[in-house]
């Protein structure tokens, strides 16, 4: 009986040793997928406030954009009819463009978008207009400008999509603009189509000296050097204020729509992750059965 007992407890013993080191690795297994189901819920009630911040941030936008329309309308429609347009010298080299943006994310590909439009122009020209400058308007063009062409950059604005774009701030932007010396050059900006579409667009910006040589510039009235760069100190702040209400609207309107997806996502993967705790679960309760009844039948 001696003989025969002790191989018995022996393995007896090392089998609830294996027991206690799988049932030690199925809890920190469960553990673990606890941990992340509660991670990937936090995450869900994140998107869903900013969801719903983003919806109420949007209506304001929208609603502001249609105010904001006529001025840049009005500017392009100038520019059309005086053919100011056509009195830019293509072989100019002294060309700036503006990159409408701002200084935050989680808004899908905005800004990528208006930073990749502005990649593809600048490495075309890189040979031909090496006096291109960029004015970042947003910390986020800058970030994806930087790396390649650190040397375009001209100005950067800060501060910006914290609170909706108002006519002083595009003021502002312009005074610093015109201090740049530039003979012509073009606004970057996206603009909103409807709630879940924008399109990355593109608008002329004149000098001055541009809009004198237009040549149906007389039409409308007789115009001299001191009225034109009034008039194009307005332009220019009524075309920033119209491109930058254009891209906060589309910034909300895709913030909205991509932290929407991220809420569907997280509840598929608390799904997922549900499903895979209560079947770990479920084996780990059905395993320690197996071997309470195994144990039991061994010792009788």
């Amino acid at each position: 009986m001696m003989m025969i007992s002790k191989p018995t407890t022996m393995v007896v013993c090392l089998k609830g040793a294996a027991a206690g080191q799988q049932q030690n690795r199925n809890m920190a297994t469960l553990k673990q997928i606890s941990m992340r189901l509660k991670s990937v819920t936090n995450i869900q009630k994140i998107t869903q406030s900013m969801k719903m911040v983003s919806a109420a941030k949007y209506a304001r936008a929208e609603r502001e954009l249609r105010q904001a329309r006529p001025y840049g309308e009005g500017v392009k429609a100038f520019y059309e009819k005086s053919g100011a347009t056509e009195a830019v010298d293509g072989g100019d080299n002294n060309k700036l463009i503006v990159a409408i943006t701002s200084d935050r994310g989680l808004c899908g590909a905005v800004h990528t978008n208006v930073a990749k439009t502005i990649r593809n122009e600048l490495g075309a020209e890189a040979v031909e207009s090496p006096q291109s400058k960029v004015f970042c308007v947003g910390d986020k063009s800058r970030a994806l400008l930087q790396r390649l062409y650190a040397q375009n950059i001209a100005v950067v604005a800060n501060e910006v999509g914290r609170k909706p774009p108002t006519f002083l701030d595009a003021s502002k932007v312009a005074n610093e603009l015109i201090q740049l010396d530039f003979n012509s050059g073009k606004i970057v900006y996206n603009r909103f189509k409807t709630v879940v579409s924008y399109q990355t667009e593109e608008v002329p910006l004149l000098s001055a000296k541009t809009m004198l040589a237009a040549p149906k510039l007389q039409l409308y009235d007789s115009i001299d050097q001191g009225v034109m760069e009034s008039y194009q100190e307005f332009t220019v702040a009524a075309l920033l204020y119209y491109t930058m209400k254009e891209s906060a609207c589309s910034e909300q309107s895709s913030r909205m729509t991509a932290m929407d997806n991220a809420s569907k996502n997280a509840a598929e993967m608390i799904g997922k992750l549900t499903l895979t705790f209560n079947r770990t679960r479920q084996a780990v309760i059905t395993r320690e059965l197996i071997e309470i009844i195994s144990g039991a039948a061994a010792l009788e």
